[in-house]
């Protein structure tokens, strides 16, 4: 019985596979027989590699589960499969192939084989004509560097890779180089090559040859904003409510789809507590770790202009551009006439292209080269001749540009603009209002006086713009707040009330002539009292202008004092004590109040007009899209709409046709409010005449017609 077993081992791979991995030495023999039948099979198969052989399909993963048992024996097998695979890898028929690959990733996992090796042989089957196996080579590439890197990084082993693949990019293989640099973007993704040199090469895939490759290059760089949000999921009447799924489940007839139904909300619900729940992942983006920012916005620029590509892959260049320049305030003059060229209502992703000039605004681009800008938008776009749509979008645009380069802004073109704050459609005034309130805060000279509002301690502080101008700070601003005593600062307060308040004429009372004796004698000095009387208004003007400029110089010399007395009691908090989280807030918060509060009476202001902040780096697309509509109403409002509605109408259903409401009812009608248990037995069933009921209802029938008759 024992002999019958053994003859049949050689034929029966699998079980001799697991007989060996239980005891290796006691099987050496056949696996001998084995191995020398692996190695016929190979010198045969290299006669025709295009052929699919079977047997060795079977001998190759079989040495490959049994490799760690006879280590010395197959000490070579893992370099016979690669030099198979180099030779003939893109004539192997495509099963073939994909088991020599799967062989040699089993020798890797047990560590029989250096992973560069292995690695540099993949990238060059990533050549071959086989989707199916280009995947699965990515998908192991992937996870392979990620296990190399898993307890610290290999930084010799991602070194030679990465300069591996800086060549791969190079190659003339569209689909070798497109996969080279999806396994770069995974791989950065992955938090596993988030190195500056992973992030510059893939930056030379902006300027491949290869449309696939600078296309996917130009959409790292890019990413996808976290803050930014489809339409459709940001929409409260698309999001569904787990408390009333399960209610309604509760209530509602039990069905399995329902219940299923419900299952998959809770898993919803979950996930999206968790997300709420997770810690924020602050990361720098791959366009801040590029060597030379100025020479690839330069380059890109000029191959832009230089070749003619599609209409999308002109924006996706555009908008990498305008990221690099507004990221690390490049200059690059020319980008701003160009992207002029296409600002029309009329123009193709006209929103996108706004986008992009906003994204390329910073303070440090000369005013007089952004200006054309505003005033090509203005004429574009903000006219009484285009939608209102139109012109909300223009003055959004307008916005976003100047509040990263408010120098831009002309006195003449803020206040045309400002007059769309009574524009008859909303959107274009809230538009309006909005840069209004911008330059409050920023540049608030270049509005008219009845703009500017009220003046707000913070417009107080507010130190002029110029072109280049760094303000160092050397204290936290608004530390002042933080000390207890303040009683100085209530002094100077009401000093400068007081100064501000009392702003009355100075009336100086001129004798009249009391003589009164007769007309003839008023009438004869009538002509020296004429002169008295312009000379007395001469000199009220002269001191009311006097007066004037005295407590105008006394309000100037009081909120010196008092700017001063602030920057000397945040420079002593600053250098005195280490601020806290709870600090800081209550700085921000302190901030806030004096963006609403009045300098004179601290009367505060509505807060319905919003507080602008500093701008953020990147420019959000709905911020310029970002049109003022009616909004949906939610469902509480659509009930109280509905209940409205239904105020004094009619009751809807069976009108009671009595003249007497209170007299009594039928049996009939009583019978419609009844229980149907309790008249099921009252109710006339449909019964089967016999013949002779039949033959009744016909002789009846036949008398009625007769008297008609």
């Amino acid at each position: 019985m024992v002999q019958r077993h053994n003859n049949q081992l050689p034929k029966n791979l699998p079980q001799l596979q697991n007989l060996i991995k239980r005891d290796p030495p006691s099987y050496h023999e056949e696996f001998m027989q084995q191995l020398k039948h692996f190695h016929n099979t190979i010198e045969v198969f290299k006669l025709s590699p295009h052929q699919n052989n079977k047997t060795l399909d079977d001998l190759v993963m079989f040495m490959a589960q049994v490799s760690q048992c006879y280590p010395k024996e197959l000490e070579n097998f893992p370099q016979i499969l690669i030099d198979l695979l180099q030779s003939h890898n893109t004539v192997l028929d495509n099963n073939m192939r994909m088991t020599l690959c799967r062989a040699l990733i089993l020798l890797r996992n047990k560590n029989l084989l250096e992973p560069t090796d292995l690695l540099e042989l993949f990238f060059k089957l990533l050549r071959c004509q086989d989707k199916a196996l280009r995947s699965f080579l990515e998908n192991h590439i992937i996870t392979d560097i990620k296990n190399i890197n898993r307890k610290h990084k290999n930084a010799k082993l991602n070194s030679t890779l990465q300069n591996f693949m800086f060549t791969m990019l190079k190659d003339t293989n569209v689909r070798a180089a497109k996969m080279s640099v999806d396994i770069m973007i995974q791989l950065y993704k992955k938090n596993i090559w988030n190195d500056a040199k992973t992030v510059n090469v893939i930056a030379t895939g902006c300027f491949s040859k290869v449309m696939k490759v600078m296309v996917a290059s130009l959409k790292f760089f890019l990413g996808k904003d976290p803050d930014e949000k489809d339409s459709d999921a940001s929409d409260s009447d698309n999001e569904i409510d787990p408390k009333e799924v399960m209610m309604a489940n509760k209530v509602n007839k039990k069905t399995r789809k329902r219940e299923k139904q419900l299952n998959k909300v809770k898993k919803i619900a979950s996930k999206n507590y968790k997300k709420k729940s997770e810690a924020p992942a602050f990361n720098f983006s791959a366009i801040h770790l590029l060597h030379d920012p100025q020479g690839m916005a330069e380059k890109l620029f000029r191959q832009n202009e230089a070749t003619n590509r599609r209409f999308e892959v002109k924006l996706l260049t555009l908008d990498v551009i305008s990221r690099l320049i507004g990221l690390h305030d490049l200059f690059l003059f020319n980008f701003y006439p160009y992207i002029q060229r296409f600002m029309q209502p009329h123009q193709r992703e006209v929103t996108r292209i706004l986008q992009f000039a906003a994204q390329a605004s910073h303070e440090l681009v000369p005013p007089d080269v952004i200006e054309p800008v505003l005033k090509t938008l203005a004429n574009n776009f903000i006219t009484e001749r285009n939608s209102s749509d139109v012109i909300a979008i223009g003055l959004n645009a307008v916005k976003e540009i100047c509040a990263r380069c408010p120098l831009a802004m002309g006195e003449d073109l803020i206040q045309d603009l400002a007059q769309y704050k009574t524009y008859r459609d909303r959107s274009v005034m809230m538009a309006a209002r909005s840069l209004i309130q911008l330059f409050r805060t920023l540049r608030p000279d270049l509005l008219h006086k009845k703009d500017r509002g009220r003046p707000t301690e913070a417009g107080e502080e507010l130190e002029q713009l110029d072109y280049g101008k760094t303000i160092a700070k050397e204290f936290v601003p608004g530390a002042e707040v933080l000390l207890e005593e303040k009683n100085t600062h209530v002094e100077i307060n009401s000093d400068l009330e007081s100064a501000s308040d009392d702003e009355e004429w100075i009336d100086i009372q001129h004798s009249d002539n009391e003589g009164n004796d007769s007309g003839d004698e008023e009438s004869d000095e009538s002509g020296s009292e004429e002169e008295h009387e312009g000379e007395d208004k001469e000199v009220t003007v002269k001191e009311k202008k006097k007066s004037k400029e005295e407590k105008k110089a006394e309000r100037a010399k009081n909120k010196a004092e008092l700017v001063k007395m602030k920057k000397e009691q945040a420079q002593k908090v600053s250098l005195e004590r280490i601020l806290t989280d709870e600090d800081f807030k209550q700085i921000e918060m302190a901030k806030l109040r004096k963006q609403v509060t009045t300098a004179k009476k601290g009367v505060k202001r509505k807060l319905e007009e919003s507080l602008v902040g500093t701008p953020s780096e990147i420019v959000k697309l709905s911020d310029i899209e970002n049109i003022y509509k009616k909004r949906k109403h939610d469902k509480q409002t659509r009930i109280e709409s509905i209940k409205k509605g239904q105020v004094d109408r009619e009751k809807f259903g069976y009108k009671d046709g009595r003249v007497n409401e209170h007299c009594s009812k039928t049996n009939r009608e009583k019978r419609k409010n009844k229980n149907f248990q309790m008249i099921k037995h009252k109710v006339q069933r449909k019964v089967k005449r016999s013949f002779k009921d039949k033959q009744i209802a016909l002789r009846n029938h036949l008398l009625k017609l007769k008297k008609m008759k």
